[in-house]
């Protein structure tokens, strides 16, 4: 794997995307966690392929500004861009824009790990 792997995406807003609908605001447009998911979800695809069988991804930072509101039927795309790796540690730029403009961005990190140890472990907290 290599610094510059690029993921990019596109949604329709929904009704159920919105700050409204999702109780984190009061307005029915683009929810900020929505945008949030769309980013983390681009950059883990993105660099899926690269990962040895067994391996994925987890989040562990986001640190991202929302930037301008998105209206129900409007199309988001959401571009992330590779640009950092440090042993298991990979940061990413990650953006997102509407027809108008952007809309989100800031930088994002994920941890690659084993599925299964990782799973192992959180399930032992149910003992």
């Amino acid at each position: 794997m290599k610094t510059g792997i690029r993921g990019e995406q596109m949604i329709i807003v929904t009704e159920q995307q919105t700050a409204k609908y999702l109780g984190s605001g009061e307005l029915a447009v683009f929810a900020t966690p929505c945008m949030i998911a769309l980013m983390e979800n681009t950059a883990y695809k993105s660099v899926q392929p690269f990962l040895d069988p067994g391996q994925g991804t987890v989040g562990t930072l986001l640190n991202v500004k929302h930037l301008a509101a998105t209206p129900v039927g409007m199309e988001v795309r959401c571009e992330t861009k590779l640009i950092e790796i440090d042993r298991k540690r990979l940061v990413f730029e990650v953006k997102a824009f509407d027809a108008c403009g952007l809309i989100g961005e800031g930088t994002h990190e994920r941890f690659v790990i084993d599925n299964q140890k990782f799973m192992q472990k959180a399930n032992g907290k149910l003992n």
